[in-house]
């Protein structure tokens, strides 16, 4: 068994148990909260809004359905079908193009790019490269390149380093983890954060240049005993092709 198939296997299943409400697992937050926020990061590096933005790693559509109110064309992809077909019901309009593929699959990336007639396109990938396998971010980031050709852009925010510590504070707690935290504990599903310097490492490996970064906090659906809403520490960046 190779290791995508090992981490597709648990978000299927993740997502096959997941209760089918918005809100329910712990980072599908209110998308005033996320994609809301990181586009008013992302459109001023954006070189053109009409091209088609793709949300990679989709899971239920809840970011992707914001995102296609604002841009003409959005697909969203992710890997687990059980998180499509829940992104699909959600969407009875067919506003979105749901698809399910891998994105570090080189044929997958290859047919939406055709699928997209082969425009450059702007992506969103929240929260995508610390949950993959380590053997799979170089080909996660060549795909973002394929992606945004010369053109587009994309806006990648991932959760630190110190998110990892607090997730696992939080695993260990005596009285047991948050609730939406043990679905993902469960199924074997990441929790670590990535470091600092690793997504622009491996983005400037696919041949893409950092344009902008900074930190900013990922919001969960998620509260501690006291009523505080959980944060997950997080670096965002803008990358695309030098110029």
């Amino acid at each position: 068994m190779s290791v995508t198939t090992r981490y597709k296997n648990a978000w299927e299943a993740f997502w096959q148990e997941a209760p089918d409400r918005t809100g329910a697992v712990l980072w599908d937050a209110e998308p005033a909260l996320t994609a809301g926020v990181h586009l008013a990061l992302f459109e001023p590096h954006m070189t053109e809004h009409a091209l088609p933005v793709v949300d990679l790693g989709c899971g239920n559509g809840t970011q992707t359905r914001y995102l296609a109110d604002r841009f003409g064309q959005v697909t969203g992809m992710d890997l687990a079908p059980a998180a499509i077909a829940r992104a699909r019901r959600c969407d009875p309009d067919g506003q979105v193009r749901f698809l399910v593929a891998d994105a570090t699959e080189p044929l997958d990336v290859h047919r939406l790019r055709q699928d997209l007639d082969g425009r450059d396109a702007q992506v969103y990938l929240r929260g995508v490269l610390h949950q993959a396998e380590p053997a799979d971010r170089a080909a996660l980031a060549r795909a973002v390149a394929e992606l945004v050709g010369e053109e587009g852009r994309a806006f990648v925010v991932e959760p630190a380093e110190a998110a990892g510590h607090l997730l696992r504070a939080l695993a260990e707690h005596p009285e047991g983890p948050p609730r939406k935290l043990r679905p993902l504990l469960a199924h074997g599903i990441a929790t670590n954060g990535l470091p600092e310097t690793q997504a622009p490492e491996l983005f400037r490996a696919a041949g893409l240049r950092v344009l902008a970064a900074g930190d900013l906090p990922l919001t969960t659906t998620e509260y501690l005993p006291d009523g505080t809403r959980i944060e997950l520490p997080a670096r965002w960046l803008v990358v695309g092709r030098p110029r």
